[in-house]
């Protein structure tokens, strides 16, 4: 199974943004532990900070299930939500921290509802809970 790990805007800066927020590992680092973990899914990853190039990434369709964190892009782009709604294949949102205990502008997710499930709070390990959740 081929997953796709999508990281939205400043996603690149994990393991040196806000370490008390996103933790101190790279999504580098952590990709290793995962490909060690899950040798039989081949996990492709891409980080924009760019909308539409999320976007034209997503609609490649060149995988058989989506893992995202679309970072800011959560609490307004409706372009991604749209995009993910017409994704007809299992598909998880990943938020590092817990969304419902921060800003109030961060505790709406427009994308959510355009996905299989949600899992927020559980630091880097909700990428590892989202690739479990597509072994079913």
């Amino acid at each position: 199974m081929k997953v796709l790990i999508i990281n939205g805007p400043n996603l690149n800066l994990l393991g040196t943004r806000e370490p008390e927020v996103y933790g101190t590992v790279s999504m580098e680092d952590y990709l290793d532990a995962l490909r060690s973990e899950f040798p039989s899914f081949e996990l492709d990853y891409y980080q924009s900070n760019i909308e539409g190039e999320i976007i034209n990434y997503i609609q490649k369709d060149d995988f058989d299930a989506l893992v995202i964190n679309p970072g800011a892009f959560t609490h307004y782009s409706y372009a991604i939500a749209d995009c993910l709604k017409n994704i007809n294949k299992p598909k998880v949102e990943v938020h590092i921290s817990n969304i419902y205990k921060r800003e109030e502008f961060r505790q709406k997710s427009v994308t959510a509802a355009n996905t299989d499930a949600v899992l927020s709070g559980f630091g880097m390990e909700g990428y590892r809970l989202a690739i479990l959740s597509l072994k079913s």
